[in-house]
């Protein structure tokens, strides 16, 4: 749900004043617009106190200057006098305050899941937001049916000392609100950057030719993800250059159905019935309509393989290459990463020389030549020239 304001630096052009409407965020992805007032200013990244009526809340400026008009014309809010004012920049003790009644959220919540509980209703708590000043407190809950909580709201005013407001929202909202990491490794479009929730149909998982497995399309919120209407206008238009599923070819070797196709790669598999055991066909879609407009002339092909796709396999090096050379499970017993073991060797195989007979025999003579030198080697007996 960021923003990046593009006309930030922009001069503004002359005789016309700065917009003094602002976007405010709060949390997870509640946003409001608020009025600055004449001779105030605040800046992107500010946090803001704003009014609240009753009490005052608090959020972070997320968007200033003209953008802020194009953001109120696309959500449809209008620039009236029902617009409420930024009271003032947060000082330390505004930001302590917020601060205190965030921390009570997570208490909050679990307090109020075992109240809830207790009064045995039929719905889910999802998330708990505490107001700025910490005198109203928001629960947000999901149920499929109407679910009368006055008396739950009279026992967790009494609970936790805070005015309570009890919001239902729907099933999208809440994984909005939550968060999490979708199949494709990313954060939750809902969460991030997504904030209409379009309805979504199994009409989109079967012009995309996906399964219609409801744990596989379905996403963390138990609908079926928003990302099926992503692309969905694309595979209409390409559906549209293809035959029905519908179709059957004939052949003098039997009849044919539809199996499958590859709307992007332009290509159908087609399978006999007469023969079910053996792979489906792949057939470029100008052969196909060549096919049909054989068998609207009441004229048949031999047999479908004849124009089947003939698939050439690709390469060893093109599947798998050593790009780094590390494929060898003997590539450290070479020269780089053996030298410790092959000195280890050697000091062990000088070793075993000094403890053979030889070795010994040799070592003792030549110890007792060099005690003969030093003996003959005196004082006045330099070695001559």
């Amino acid at each position: 749900m960021t923003v990046f304001d593009w006309l930030e630096g922009v001069p503004i052009p002359e005789g016309q004043r700065p917009f003094d409407i602002v976007e405010v965020r709060f949390k997870r992805s509640r946003k409001g617009f608020y009025r600055i007032g004449q001779g105030r200013r605040v800046q992107t990244g500010d946090v803001a106190v704003v009014d609240a009526t009753p009490g005052e809340d608090m959020g972070v400026v997320s968007l200033t200057g003209e953008l802020v008009r194009a953001q109120m014309k696309a959500k449809g809010v209008k620039d009236t006098h029902e617009i409420k004012k930024v009271i003032r920049k947060a000082e330390m003790e505004d930001i302590s305050t917020w601060q205190a009644a965030r921390n009570r959220e997570k208490e909050t919540l679990k307090q109020a899941r075992s109240i809830i509980a207790d009064h045995k209703l039929d719905m889910k708590l999802g998330d708990v937001e505490y107001q700025g000043d910490g005198s109203k407190c928001t629960l947000f809950y999901t149920a499929e049916q109407r679910v009368d909580f006055r008396e739950l709201v009279r026992d967790l005013a009494a609970a936790f000392k805070v005015r309570i407001e009890m919001r239902q929202i729907g099933a999208r909202q809440e994984s909005a609100r939550i968060g999490g990491i979708g199949v494709c490794g990313r954060e939750l479009c809902c969460s991030t950057w997504l904030t209409d929730f379009r309805s979504v149909s199994t009409g989109a998982a079967r012009y995309q030719q996906l399964s219609l497995n409801p744990q596989k399309l379905a996403g963390q919120c138990g609908k079926l993800k928003c990302c099926l209407n992503f692309e969905l206008d694309q595979y209409k238009e390409a559906v549209a250059e293809f035959p029905p599923p519908s179709t059957k070819l004939m052949t003098r070797k039997g009849k044919a159905g539809h199996f499958k196709t590859d709307i992007f790669g332009g290509r159908m598999w087609f399978q006999y019935f007469d023969d079910p055991g053996t792979s489906p066909i792949p057939i470029d879609l100008a052969d196909v309509r060549k096919i049909m407009e054989m068998n609207d002339r009441g004229e048949k092909p031999d047999d479908l393989q004849g124009y089947a796709i003939q698939e050439e396999a690709a390469p060893e090096d093109a599947l798998y290459g050593d790009v780094v050379g590390q494929d060898d499970v003997n590539r450290f017993d070479g020269r780089g990463g053996g030298r410790k073991g092959g000195r280890r060797r050697s000091k062990g195989q000088g070793g075993n020389q000094a403890k053979s007979g030889g070795g010994e025999s040799k070592q003792g003579g030549g110890g007792k030549r060099r005690k003969k030198r030093r003996k003959g080697r005196g004082p006045g007996n330099a070695p001559s020239a």
